[in-house]
């Protein structure tokens, strides 16, 4: 086998060239700057900011994150600076980077949603917008825009009116069937489609009898989810035209190159970054290496390859 000097990693998300498929997962990079330290923001496809919402929010109370057997639980109640701070704080640093920066929003009503796209589409400096509707719609009891498809939908297509920008939504696995979650966006007129979002999880503290969390539910990330976003990944690619980015349990190469596999056109590292704040360099680049390694010319060609 042919070992290549230099593989094309180059990858088109929803009209965005990314220099690689590698990204960061919204809420464990910050807004980017807190990151440029330890990674090469030159050196990855995209970044994504922390879930933005119209006020600044201060989150849940502590103790809200915890480590737990193969990942971790986060309750972190969506804690962010608000859209006027991004613009007048976070913004000037996007501009010395030639890396995309994709913004992640979120609201309580569809009116908060599209008044979020409809700011974000005025900043020239983000090259996207990437909705969480894991979200509640607190004007409908409560229930969770991520796992009702008219409600998604309802989303999509205000926030679609509201700005020319790609428009990247972030699914929810908290679902009976993720495809019709994503069909149902699809239709609505988003250009890309996230998955997964973290799972609902708890953790106990034997000898308290209480909840570790103070929220008492997280959302579960890490390693163990893997197997499930896969299988979410694979199951939409199937069933949608939309490019897909996959995200969960992502820790390596090998990793994301089965991401890849299963139908994902670029995958976003969250927990890694926990752990090792380089990861998704690191992972961009053994990305590379094993393209060279295994004489595979162009990374797109492993697009949705898996052999059933």
């Amino acid at each position: 086998m042919t070992t290549l000097a230099k593989p094309d990693m180059t990858v088109n998300l929803a009209g965005i060239p990314l220099r690689n498929p590698v990204m960061t997962a919204s809420g464990t990079f910050g807004y980017g700057e807190e990151f440029a330290e330890y990674v090469d923001l030159e050196s990855i496809g995209a970044f994504v900011t922390k879930g933005l919402s119209l006020k600044a929010r201060a989150g849940n109370p502590t103790p809200r994150i915890v480590e737990t057997p193969g990942g971790m639980l986060n309750a972190i109640g969506l804690q962010n600076v608000g859209i006027d701070a991004f613009i007048s704080k976070k913004v000037p640093f996007l501009r010395s980077v030639n890396t995309p920066a994709i913004a992640n929003f979120f609201g309580n009503t569809i009116d908060e949603y599209a008044e979020m796209a409809s700011r974000l589409d005025e900043i020239p400096e983000v090259a996207a917008l990437e909705i969480n509707i894991s979200c509640p719609n607190v004007k409908h009891g409560g229930i969770v825009f991520g796992t009702d498809p008219d409600s998604a939908a309802s989303v999509v297509t205000a926030c679609r009116a509201a700005t020319k920008k790609p428009l990247i939504v972030k699914l929810s696995p908290n679902v009976t069937d993720v495809v019709v979650m994503a069909k149902a966006c699809e239709t609505a007129g988003a250009d890309a489609l996230s998955l997964i979002n973290t799972l609902t999880g708890m953790a106990i503290d034997l000898n308290r009898r209480k909840p570790v969390l103070a929220n008492v539910t997280g959302g579960f990330s890490g390693p163990a989810i893997k197997p499930i976003a896969l299988r979410m990944v694979w199951q939409v690619a199937k069933a949608v035209k939309l490019p897909i980015i996959g995200i969960g349990g992502i820790m390596n190469a090998t990793d994301a190159l089965e991401f890849m596999l299963a139908g994902a056109t670029a995958i976003q590292v969250g927990t890694a970054s926990f752990i090792n704040p380089g990861a998704a360099q690191k992972i961009a680049e053994d990305m590379e290496a094993w393209l060279a390694a295994n004489g595979v010319a162009d990374v797109k060609s492993l697009i949705g390859a898996l052999e059933t």
